[in-house]
């Protein structure tokens, strides 16, 4: 009975205590091995697994060793997309993820990759980049400043001027030599100036030089000479080249004794006023380029009917010692028909055929040629001797070192001659008086 009474003194017991309360659970007692985990709750397990996948996303490492970097990472990504994020999104304090479109693709459309977490954006494909365009220039024709006018009078030191004028003091100049008007430009600025008159200088006379230095080149421009000898020197392609197309006035060119590399120059280089041209002993010259230099140039406009070559008005030309055959006489006899004075002495291939060609009928020469030297080809013989009669205009006739020429018949043929007797002052010279 008493443990009945027990037994049912404590079923009653809650019930005598009142209305029943929700009692609160009691946290969890701390072990002996650390804190106890609470169990987790089914929201609390999806809140931790879209972190996860969020920080998936954003590929940094949840570690406190990395927080720097991703705090320096989320300043600058959380600009670039600034830019680029939605409104509702930027009210709403919210950005996309860093995973979404809108950040693989920039404004070039290229993909933007981060190689490494906290590294900086990099443009995919990696390539070198292209070299930036030269900025376009404006083309402009630049001309030099024209020169000031000559002084027409000599200042003195007392402040005025010397009686004489310009033109007078001119006359005096004249009749000095090179050496002498190099004197005077040493004299004072005025008569520096006067002595650069091309008047002054109708010849300049360089030959036998090793070198020819740029101030030598850039006076012999200034004096503007009439006449240039440049034989047997040093004289290069480009340095030629300069000087003919500054010398439009050019009358007479010595080249003697030059290598062809430097003479090639005359291919390119416009010379109107060419008068006489001396080209004797050109070092390795052959027959086809003597034909470069004879034919006309090959820019010729199209639709121009007459082609001018380069010696159309040279009346003297001199070729001595050149290999020189038959094909480039019919060359020079087609573009340079005004030549009164040929020189062809010491030309290993000229002989009888070469004579019948100069004063063939057909030939332009027949009838303006006045000098003719021939002297030292051994190809000539007798027989081309009669052929001279066809040239009425000349008045000499140079045929000395000829070994298969008789003195007999040089002899018959200045007394017989062209219109009018020849004399021979020496043996197989004949010479005409005017």
């Amino acid at each position: 009975m008493r443990r009945s009474l027990t037994a049912g003194s404590a079923l009653d017991a809650p019930r005598k205590a009142g209305p029943a309360r929700i009692q609160k659970p009691k946290p969890p007692l701390a072990s002996a091995e650390g804190p106890a985990v609470p169990s987790p709750s089914p929201q609390r397990e999806k809140l931790e697994r879209f972190k996860r996948m969020c920080q998936l996303l954003e590929r940094v490492p949840d570690t406190s060793s990395s927080s720097s970097d991703s705090d320096s990472d989320s300043d600058s990504s959380g600009t670039s997309l600034s830019e680029d994020e939605a409104p509702g999104e930027a009210r709403n304090g919210r950005r996309p993820a860093r995973g979404s479109s809108g950040e693989k693709e920039n404004r070039g459309g290229r993909r933007a990759v981060r190689p490494g977490s906290g590294g900086p954006l990099l443009s995919w494909p990696l390539g070198p980049a292209p070299p930036p365009r030269p900025p376009q220039l404006e083309r402009h024709v630049v001309r030099p400043p024209p020169r000031s006018p000559e002084p027409d009078t000599l200042p003195l030191a007392a402040g005025s001027d010397h009686p004489l004028p310009r033109a007078a003091w001119l006359r005096v100049f004249q009749h000095l030599g090179p050496r002498e008007l190099c004197v005077c430009m040493r004299v004072c600025r005025t008569w520096s100036r006067w002595c650069y008159d091309k008047r002054l200088w109708p010849r300049m006379d360089l030959s036998r030089r090793k070198s020819l230095t740029p101030p030598m080149l850039s006076g012999v421009v200034r004096r503007q000479p009439r006449a240039l000898d440049l034989s047997w020197t040093g004289v290069s392609k480009k340095q030629l080249m300069w000087l003919l197309n500054r010398l439009q006035g050019l009358q007479e060119l010595v080249l003697s004794g030059c290598s062809w590399l430097s003479v090639s120059a005359l291919g390119s280089a416009p010379l109107p006023a060419l008068r006489l041209l001396d080209l004797r002993w050109i070092e390795d010259v052959k027959d086809s380029q003597l034909r470069e230099l004879l034919l006309p140039p090959p820019d010729t406009k199209p639709g121009q009917t007459e082609s001018r070559g380069r010696l159309q008005g040279v009346a003297e030309l001199r070729l001595a010692g050149l290999e020189l055959t038959d094909a480039s006489l019919r060359l020079l006899l087609r573009h340079a028909p005004q030549l009164s004075a040929l020189d062809l002495s010491h030309c290993a291939h000229v002989g009888d055929p070469s004579v019948h060609l100069l004063t063939a009928p057909t030939s332009p020469l027949r009838e303006t040629l006045v000098h003719l030297n021939l002297a030292g080809c051994h190809r000539l013989t007798d027989h081309c001797l009669p052929l001279f009669r066809r040239c009425p205009r000349l008045r000499r006739l140079d045929l000395r070192s000829c070994r298969q020429l008789s003195p007999e018949a040089c002899a018959r043929l200045a007394a017989a001659g062209p219109p009018g007797p020849f004399r021979c002052p020496e043996e197989k010279l004949l010479l005409k008086d005017s």
